[in-house]
């Protein structure tokens, strides 16, 4: 158990919500809080492997991303490039 402060605005609709819901602040709060931790702990996850992944050479040039992006959509659209 911990307390946060919110502006009152964010208050007021987290009640507007929990009313809406038929949940507790409390709830939504913590369902809240989980999912923003989950969201950041996959973030920092990913970012950590992909630094791995530049510093063993596993990369594509920009060049060719661009490429790749830029053929979406027309009629020669390209294949994705593969790491190097």
């Amino acid at each position: 158990t911990f307390t946060i402060r919110v502006p009152v605005d964010v208050k007021r609709r987290l009640d507007k919500l929990a009313k809406a819901t038929s949940r507790t602040r409390s709830w939504l709060a913590a369902d809240a809080v989980a999912t923003y931790v989950t969201e950041q702990d996959w973030q920092l996850s990913e970012i950590e492997e992909g630094i791995k992944d530049a510093g063993a050479g596993r990369v594509v040039p920009h060049e060719e991303v661009k490429r790749w992006l830029n053929s979406w959509g027309a009629d020669n659209e390209q294949a994705p490039p593969a790491c190097k």
